[in-house]
C-alpha cells in the first residue's frame, strides 16, 4: 500500500502533527532494521506470518481487512513467497484493502481481487480499481490486519505518524479481531504513546505466532 516516501497509513511521516522525539528516533531505528533484513529472512517471515494469519482468519467470520504490504513490511511478497493478501485470497477469504482518502480521515475500503486489479492511488499508494465500499465497510470485518513498526505489551501501536488507522479502528465492530503483523523483535516492552493512539489486542509474529497484548481499543 505504501510508497517509500510515504507511510503504511498512506501519509507522509510528519503529517497529522509532529510526533515526539522518542517516536521519531524509534521509527528511524525500526525502519533501518527492516531495510537491513536479508531477502531470505523476509521470505521466511512472510511464509510464517501467512500460516499464522490463515489459522487466525479461519476462526473469525466475515471479511478480512488487510493492508497491502510492500518492501520490508511484514507480509510483503519476497522471492517466490506471495504477499499475505494473495495467500488469504487463495485460501478463499473475502479480502478488503484500505484506500487512502482525499481528505484526512478514516480509511476507505475496496475489495481485493489480486495484484493485477490494482491501480495508482494517492501518495504513491496502490488500490483496487473496483468501487469504493466506504469508511463504514470496516465494521463488517471479522479480522482487521493493521500495519505498524512496533507494538508494546500494552497494545500501543507505533505507526508512521499519519493517524489514518487511529481514525479507522474506532469504527471496527466490537467482536472483530484486530491484529498487527510484526517481524520478530518488534514487539517491545514499551513504545511512546499519545492520547489519540488507539491500542490493539493482538500481534502476529513469525516465531511466536498470535500473541495477546491487550483488550484492544
Amino acid at each position: 500500500m505504501t510508497a517509500r516516501a510515504e507511510t503504511t497509513d498512506g501519509s507522509s511521516p510528519d503529517q497529522g502533527g509532529r510526533p515526539g522525539d522518542g517516536k521519531r528516533t524509534l521509527r528511524r531505528g525500526l525502519l533501518a532494521a527492516r531495510t537491513g533484513r536479508p531477502p531470505g529472512e523476509r521470505a521466511a517471515a512472510t511464509a510464517a506470518l501467512s500460516r499464522h494469519v490463515i489459522s487466525l482468519a479461519s476462526d473469525t467470520p466475515g471479511p478480512v481487512h488487510c493492508y497491502l504490504p510492500i518492501g520490508g513490511e511484514p507480509g510483503a511478497a519476497a522471492g517466490a513467497v506471495p504477499a499475505l493478501p494473495d495467500v488469504l485470497l487463495d485460501a478463499g477469504h473475502d479480502v478488503v484493502v484500505p484506500v487512502v482518502p482525499v481528505e484526512p480521515g478514516p480509511l476507505d475500503w475496496a475489495r481485493y481481487t489480486g495484484p493485477d486489479g490494482l491501480v495508482d492511488g494517492l501518495f504513491g499508494t496502490r488500490q483496487p480499481a473496483g468501487p469504493l465500499l466506504g469508511t463504514a465497510a470496516v465494521a463488517t470485518a471479522g479480522l482487521v490486519l493493521v500495519p505498524a513498526l512496533a507494538v508494546d505489551r500494552s497494545g500501543r501501536r507505533l505507526g508512521r505518524g499519519g493517524g489514518y488507522y487511529d481514525r479507522t479502528l474506532p469504527l471496527v465492530a466490537a467482536g472483530a479481531a484486530v491484529a498487527v503483523l510484526l517481524h520478530d523483535g518488534e514487539l517491545l516492552d514499551a513504545v511512546p504513546a499519545e492520547p489519540h493512539d488507539v491500542t490493539v489486542g493482538l500481534v502476529v509474529l513469525p516465531g511466536d505466532g498470535v500473541v495477546h497484548v491487550s483488550s484492544g481499543r
